[in-house]
């Protein structure tokens, strides 16, 4: 409990914003060590002040999260899991949203599809299942219709609304499918990030369509790209992490949100520091 609280409550309703802003400063200095000595405020009867104290602990959180991911970013190299880095990027982007449910979410639908994977008896059928599973049952499919906005590249906006860009998308067919068994890589192809289990190419920005070679050659033709047997090679976490940034940073850019886009280039540098020291 913070000390003298009725006077707190008090300096927090008070008309002077300057008064406002000074006490939250000191507030924040203070949790910064005992983060439960705000659970008075933060369950104040007064909204105004629970509001204030939340705020604070939200930034907080977001700073240590912030934190968290900039390390990893330093310090991953290509020796990290994608998944435990995108749940990191999101409660650094995003530190109000709580990633666990989430989380729990991908567990019950990796549970759901195990119980169904046995019947498959290639690899075409187990992409198919899958593929019938998140698309067809779940719905996830691509966001065509705003597809330029942070929510794409946020995992837990992307397992609420079951819409998101390839890379997210492909993120949510590997971990899914793993949970079963199943092995799936992600293909960073220029301007398409598709996947891949055991040769069987798939796209689940397009409800999980079954590609040929022969197609995944013709999305390189469409931009005027030669195709090499490098495009084809399976996505280093490095390689994963590095484009949903450049996804974020772009969106960013669009809507002039310096501040965000800011820290976005200087986590992709930490990345490229990171991997030339490694």
């Amino acid at each position: 409990m913070v000390p003298n609280t009725q006077a707190l409550i008090r300096l927090l309703n008070d008309d002077d914003p300057e008064t406002v802003r000074l006490v939250k400063q000191q507030l924040f200095t203070m949790a910064e060590d005992n983060p439960r000595c705000l659970d008075g405020l933060s369950n104040a009867d007064d909204e105004h002040v629970s509001r204030h104290a939340r705020d604070i602990i939200n930034d907080i959180q977001g700073q240590n999260a912030a934190r968290d991911f900039e390390l990893l970013c330093h310090l991953g190299g290509e020796n990290f899991s994608i998944e435990q880095a995108v749940w990191m990027l999101a409660r650094a982007v995003e530190p109000e949203k709580c990633t666990s449910p989430f989380e729990e979410q991908i567990n019950d639908w990796g549970r759901e599809f195990l119980s169904r994977v046995p019947s498959a008896s290639d690899s075409d059928e187990r992409v198919n299942l899958l593929t019938e599973f998140l698309s067809d049952e779940l719905g996830f499919r691509g966001n065509s219709s705003c597809y330029y906005c942070e929510e794409n590249s946020l995992l837990p906006h992307v397992v609420s609304s079951r819409v998101g860009i390839p890379i997210s998308l492909a993120l949510i067919y590997m971990m899914v499918g793993s949970r079963a068994g199943m092995r799936i890589e992600g293909i960073n192809l220029p301007g398409h990030f598709i996947a891949r289990h055991s040769g069987v190419f798939f796209d689940p920005f397009h409800a999980g369509r079954i590609l040929k070679l022969s197609d995944v050659k013709q999305l390189l033709v469409r931009q005027n790209i030669e195709f090499k047997d490098s495009h084809l090679l399976p996505a280093t976490p490095r390689q994963f992490l590095l484009r949903m940034l450049a996804n974020l940073l772009y969106v960013y850019d669009l809507d002039e949100e310096d501040e965000k886009r800011d820290r976005i280039k200087e986590w992709m540098d930490a990345i490229s520091y990171g991997a030339i020291a490694g």
